[in-house]
């Protein structure tokens, strides 16, 4: 195969725009691109971020559902920083006097802003290493920002708050600090970097960070830093030692969530009770997803780094190990059985990097047509992918704490400023654990809620965890619902629509036992998936539930539990009788009563 011309020699500094305008710009983008998007991707972005933000802020009273956090599985660094924004912004809301609706608003909008200006540094980082490659103010360079601001997964996942998406932001400036020149001329850093002294300490603490937050990244600085390592400073160090204090004082103890991390995700498999996947899915399924219509031009540029005979350049020996990197990571983690596109999403920015180049190379003017549709066929694919997975594919799950919590709202608004007892909205989510956010998104604490759980087997024998079901296993094992709902919810004859008792769904007298009282009271308002609508319509026909709100969800999911739409039944007031009060559920996700709002 030919190599790729260089193209540093297209450089024309007129044309480079200054970094902090392209920075501002993409931070503009990014705020756009985290305020615009309205679905759902994966749990963590709530319940191992936000939902241990919100108690850090906000303390036990603010209903938040605490998971994985109770084992010293993750480091506080991370949910931390969204604390901190979320009690500034409370505290915002109060010195403005905002409503109740403003100050929920402000406290969904506040880490999604957040998290966009680490969705603009990847960008912009993604820009720089681009520049450290191909060369300053190259075509290459530019076209690696062209790729990183039309890529779909870019649109659909950099705004998330998930950890996976700042350990990348911290990867990507980590690699642009690291000094390149010191790897291709094989000298000291301090003879070689004299006029930069900071920039390797830089780089390893921002990689001693991502590492921290996702232990798996070690696999990154193994094959970038390993020969550096050494020279580990006091600020290295640092990283640590803070880490381990904010863990102390979260905690309760001294622990190291990295090694707990390593030891129940691999060591314990505990990983697997989340899914496993064949060992070729990063090949097959991750690296496709991950870079969609970039793949081929990315493959391209990882070929040509690593068999170009000219490999003494600084240029591309610093490809070469890019590439090297890559192949490391996923190889690494495909041993591992659970496997998840965002766990190589910190490789996004090098692989946009390596594909620059071809895609410079392919497209270069003078277009043809053929090349002139072509591109314009991979632009209009991405724009597709970016709108569809970011504002169509599971929003239901999204619009209908929007629904929720402003029927909440509007349920305070009425109570009699005398009354002791104000409104309150109690909720049951009557489909698979963490389907939907949580008190992120409720945000009111006294909004009442409470979820099917599935707590993982942390204390089951290995040989007997493939028995092991969770509580929203056991609810929809074959047949099971119905009964579920019998043993688990009070009488239906409390919500019956006749005074005359009747017999219930089961076929058997609604009088309501000793027991009765021990289990949980039918909720104001039930949400689940349209593919039990048919189940709960037969057990549920002669109460005062009626359909109060459907929203789509998505036209497709591999989860059978979760195809439909989503749909909300409302008890009738006149049904209420036998209700009592809201308990708090289990794993303590059941938002409590209360006037007290975040």
């Amino acid at each position: 195969m030919p190599r790729p011309a260089a193209t540093h020699v297209d450089s024309d500094p007129s044309k480079t725009s200054s970094a902090g305008h392209v920075l501002l710009l993409l931070l503009a983008l990014r705020i756009l691109n985290a305020l615009t998007t309205r679905t759902f991707f994966q749990p963590d972005e709530y319940f191992q971020a936000l939902e241990p933000a919100l108690q850090m802020a906000f303390g036990e009273a603010s209903g938040a559902w605490i998971t994985w956090w109770k084992n010293q599985l993750r480091s506080s660094l991370h949910p931390a920083l969204f604390a901190a924004v979320l009690a500034l912004c409370s505290r915002l809301a109060d010195a403005c006097s905002l409503s109740a609706s403003l100050r929920a608003d402000l406290l969904i909008a506040a880490p999604k802003i957040t998290q966009a200006t680490f969705a603009a540094l990847v960008d912009y980082f993604t820009w720089r290493l681009a520049e450290h490659a191909h060369g300053r103010g190259s075509r290459a360079a530019w076209a690696s920002l062209a790729l990183t601001i039309c890529s779909p997964w870019q649109w659909f996942c950099s705004t998330r708050t998930l950890s996976n998406c700042l350990e990348t932001t911290l990867t990507s400036a980590a690699l642009v600090w690291w000094p390149w020149r010191w790897v291709a001329q094989r000298g000291s850093p301090t003879t070689t970097f004299g006029d930069r002294p900071h920039s390797l300490k830089l780089s390893l603490v921002a990689a001693a960070f991502a590492c921290v937050l996702r232990p798996t990244n070690l696999f990154v600085w193994i094959c970038i830093c390993l020969p550096t390592l050494w020279q580990a400073s006091s600020r290295e160090r640092g990283v640590l030692a803070l880490s381990a204090i904010a863990d102390r004082i979260y905690y309760g103890m001294w622990t190291l969530p990295p090694l707990r991390f390593v030891y129940f995700n691999i060591a314990r498999s505990l990983a697997v009770f989340y899914g496993t996947n064949r060992p070729d899915y990063y090949l097959t399924e991750g690296l496709p997803l991950l870079l969609t219509t970039a793949l081929p031009f990315a493959i391209w540029g990882m070929y040509a780094s690593l068999l170009r005979s000219d490999g003494s350049r600084p240029r591309h020996l610093m490809l070469s190990s890019l590439s090297f990197t890559v192949l490391t990571m996923v190889f690494a983690l495909s041993f591992i059985s659970h496997k998840e596109v965002r766990f190589i999403y910190p490789l996004l920015p090098i692989l946009h990097v390596l594909a620059a180049e071809p895609l410079f190379i392919f497209f270069r003017t003078p277009l043809s047509i053929p090349k002139s549709s072509l591109l314009a066929l991979l632009l209009f694919l991405n724009l597709l992918l970016a709108v569809y997975s970011s504002q169509v594919h599971q929003r239901g799950v999204i619009d209908v704490l929007h629904f929720l919590r402003t029927r909440h709202v509007d349920s305070l608004s009425q109570t009699h400023p005398s009354s002791s007892s104000p409104n309150t909205t109690d909720v049951a989510f009557l489909m698979p654990c963490h389907s939907t956010p949580w008190r992120s998104h409720l945000v009111h604490p006294s909004l009442s809620a409470w979820a099917l759980t599935c707590e993982p087997p942390l204390d089951v024998p290995l040989a007997l965890r493939a028995a092991y079901r969770d509580e929203a296993d056991r609810f929809y094992l074959e047949d099971e619902p119905a009964r579920w709902l019998q043993l688990n919810m009070r009488p239906v004859s409390t919500i019956a629509s006749s005074p005359t008792p009747k017999d219930d769904a089961s076929g058997s007298h609604a009088v309501a036992d000793a027991d009765g009282e021990h289990r949980r009271p039918w909720p104001a308002h039930l949400v689940f998936f349209a593919q039990l609508e048919p189940l709960l319509a037969r057990f549920l026909r002669d109460t005062t539930y009626q359909e109060c709100w459907r929203g789509f969800n998505s036209h497709f999911h591999d989860d059978w539990r979760r195809r439909g739409d989503v749909v909300v039944w409302c008890l009738d007031g006149t049904g209420r009788e036998g209700m009592g009060e809201s308990d708090r559920g289990a794993d303590g996700q059941r938002g409590r009563d209360g006037d007290r709002e975040l």
